[in-house]
C-alpha cells in the first residue's frame, strides 16, 4: 500500500453531503483512492507529501460528451459561422470522409492527443463517441480505437444518414451489421435527433436495438428546436439527453421527475452563435444538469472544461459552485458512475490541484491555464 497526502489546501472541495468544502485541508490517497480528508492539523502521515502550497483542490473534472476519433478540421466553417452563416448538421458528412481516409495510426494519435490536452486542463474521464465513419468497418475501427483511450465508449452510428445510402436502410444497418461490430467495444448507443439528422422514431429504433444489446443509451437533443426527444430519453430511461438548447415546459419537468440528465455543451453554442441553454430554469426545477465540451471539428473544437464552466456562469445563469458541481458530479451521473466526480471516502483520487485559491477562480479568470497539477 502506498499513500500520498495532499496537504496545505487552501479549499477543498469533496461533493461529501455532509461537508462539501473544508478550508485548511488536507487529503489523503491510498492506492488511488480517497482514503481520508479533514483539516491540516489532523493529517495522517503518509509516504510522499504533495504541498499545495494554498491552492485550491478539485473532484477531476468528468467530460460526459465528446467526439474525439476523427481527421482534419472545419476551421473555414467556423469563420464562415463567424462571418454570420447559420449553423447546420450537414458538415459533419465532410468530416466522414476526411476520417474514412485516414490511418488508424493518425486516428488514434489525434484522439490520443486531445485526450492529453483534456487532462492537462483537469479532465480525469471522458467519454469518447465515434460517429465520424458512418460504415460498419469504419464505426467499428473507431470505437476500437476510443477503448484504447477511455473505458467509456459510445457507438454513434446515428450521427447523420452518409450520403449514398437509403436512409430507410442506413437505419436497418444501424440497428443490425453495425451495432453487431461496435457493441463489443462500446458502453453505449447514442443517436443525433435532430432536423437534418434523425427523427424522432428513427432514434427510438436505434436506442432500443441498443439496449437489447445491453448498452445504455444516451441521446442528441434539442439542440436547433424544440424536439421530443428529450422525452423519448426520459421515456427510455437515457442516461443522459445532450444540448437540451430548445426545451418546452414539459421537457424541463420530464428531466426533473427523472435519472436523466441534462448535459449543457455551452462550447457547442459559443462556437455556432446559437443561444444558449438555461441552466437556471433545469437547476430551479429540480433537474440534474451536467456540462461537457462536445469536443469536435465542426461545432465546438475545444476540450477545455474550464472553458465551458466560465461561459456557463457568464450565459447560462449558473453560478460557480453549480457550474463546477456539473462539471464533475452532473459528469458523472451523466455516465451513470458514482466513483468519480467527488472526492468523498472511497472515490477514485481524481483530483486537481488549482493554482488559485478558490475554484471561483475558474470563472472569474478565463482563459488563464489555472490547472498547477492532475491526480
Amino acid at each position: 500500500m502506498t499513500t500520498t497526502l495532499v496537504d496545505g489546501i487552501g479549499l477543498l472541495v469533496t461533493h461529501d453531503e455532509e461537508r462539501p468544502e473544508v478550508e485548511g485541508a488536507a487529503l489523503l490517497i491510498e492506492d488511488g483512492r480517497v482514503a481520508w480528508w479533514g483539516e491540516s492539523a489532523a493529517a495522517p502521515a503518509a509516504d510522499t507529501r504533495i504541498d499545495a502550497e494554498g491552492g485550491c483542490v478539485i473532484p477531476g473534472f468528468v467530460d460526459s460528451h465528446a467526439h474525439l476519433v476523427f481527421a482534419g478540421d472545419r476551421a473555414d466553417e467556423f469563420e464562415a459561422r463567424m462571418s454570420g452563416r447559420r449553423y447546420e448538421a450537414g458538415g459533419i458528412r465532410r468530416t466522414v470522409r476526411l476520417t474514412r481516409a485516414a490511418s488508424d495510426e493518425d486516428l488514434l494519435a489525434n484522439a490520443a492527443r486531445l485526450v492529453a490536452e483534456a487532462r492537462a486542463q483537469g479532465t480525469t474521464t471522458i467519454e469518447i463517441k465515434s460517429g465520424y465513419g458512418l460504415s460498419v468497418d469504419d464505426e467499428a475501427r473507431a470505437v476500437r480505437l476510443a477503448a484504447q483511450l477511455t473505458s467509456e465508449v459510445t457507438f454513434l452510428g446515428a450521427h447523420v444518414v452518409p450520403d449514398g445510402i437509403d436512409r430507410d436502410d442506413y437505419v436497418d444497418l444501424v440497428c443490425g451489421p453495425m451495432l453487431d461490430a461496435c457493441a463489443p467495444h462500446s458502453r453505449w448507443i447514442d443517436v443525433f435527433c435532430e432536423s437534418g439528422a434523425f427523427t424522432v422514431a428513427e432514434s427510438r429504433r436505434i436506442l432500443e436495438a441498443g439496449l437489447a444489446r445491453g448498452l445504455g443509451a444516451r441521446i442528441h437533443a434539442a439542440q436547433l428546436g424544440e424536439s421530443d426527444g428529450v422525452l423519448l430519453a426520459v421515456e427510455l430511461g437515457a442516461a443522459s439527453v445532450d444540448h437540451c438548447t430548445f426545451l418546452s415546459d414539459a421537457d424541463v419537468d420530464a428531466l426533473a421527475g427523472s435519472r436523466t440528465v441534462a448535459t449543457l455543451l455551452p462550447g457547442a453554442e459559443f462556437s455556432t452563435r446559437q443561444p444558449y441553454p438555461d441552466a437556471r430554469r433545469l437547476i430551479d426545477a429540480g433537474a440534474t444538469v451536467a456540462l461537457a465540451s462536445d469536443c469536435n471539428p465542426g461545432s465546438s473544437y475545444t476540450t477545455s472544461l474550464p472553458f465551458c464552466i466560465a461561459v456557463a456562469v457568464r450565459e447560462m445563469g449558473m453560478t460557480p459552485a453549480e457550474a463546477l458541481r456539473a462539471a464533475t458530479l452532473g459528469g458523472a451521473a451523466a455516465l451513470r458512475r458514482d466513483d468519480i466526480g467527488h472526492l468523498r471516502i472511497g472515490a477514485r483520487a481524481d483530483a486537481v490541484l488549482l493554482d488559485a485559491p478558490t475554484y471561483v477562480h475558474l470563472a472569474y479568470r478565463p482563459g488563464v491555464p489555472l490547472v498547477r497539477r492532475v491526480l
